[in-house]
């Protein structure tokens, strides 16, 4: 039965590091990814909360890219086409040998984070023991089968995601006019504003993409 799998990289040991610590505000989105060959990837990169100039300079000193080309700058957002060629063994070993496909991918600061589809829980597996041998982090938050049907796992959202939305809920972020504002929800969940506000985006998108599923797979089986 095909898994997705919620898991956690640290940054250290993955491809951008030097750029991650040198632009620490930067948040980087990968919007396409595909292995060349079985020695690096070609992604577009979707880049926000900091300016061309200073992203440019410490994507041009990081060793683990090369030929990183700014396709698009919008002022709040970034797009960039580049190669990883370095610290990609995890994201490597996951396209080629077990056939996973990375439904989702961020980081920021100290880390990333993936949501992959593997072909089976087995592959998941021996995706981890893969990391295991070769001294590699593979943190797994949140796994699911795309048959379940209950629970959060039916939906895909992380246990952070769950959390945010929940109590944003249940304290009236979401109420016209709003009962509570993001710093106060920030608060009350020990987070930072940006860590809620990254929270609640990606949950909200993975609920109405999981919607969208049902609402396809439904109509499917009127037919």
């Amino acid at each position: 039965m095909s898994t997705i799998a919620e898991v956690e990289l640290p940054a250290n040991e993955f491809a951008l590091c030097q750029t991650l610590d040198s632009v620490p505000d930067a948040e980087f989105e990968v919007v396409r990814l595909a292995a060349h060959g079985a020695d690096h990837v070609m992604p577009y990169v979707r880049v926000s909360g900091t300016d061309a100039d200073p992203m440019n300079e410490a994507l041009e000193d990081d060793p683990s890219i090369e030929d990183a080309e700014l396709l698009d700058d919008l002022g709040d957002e970034l797009l960039y086409r580049m190669n990883w060629i370095d610290n990609i063994h995890v994201i490597m070993h996951v396209l080629l040998d077990e056939g996973g496909t990375i439904m989702e991918m961020y980081g920021q600061n100290n880390r990333w984070h993936l949501r992959i589809l593997f072909p089976t829980r087995d592959t998941l597996s021996a995706t981890h023991e893969f990391c295991t041998d070769k001294g590699l982090t593979f943190s797994i938050k949140n796994i699911y089968d795309l048959k379940q049907s209950t629970g959060r796992g039916e939906f895909g959202l992380t246990e952070d995601q769950y959390t945010a939305l929940v109590t944003a809920v249940e304290r009236g972020y979401f109420d016209v006019p709003r009962d509570v504002t993001m710093g106060e929800l920030a608060a009350e969940l020990d987070v930072s504003q940006q860590a809620l506000s990254e929270r609640l985006r990606r949950g909200h998108k993975t609920l109405v993409e999981s919607a969208l599923r049902v609402g396809d797979a439904a109509s499917g089986d009127d037919s």
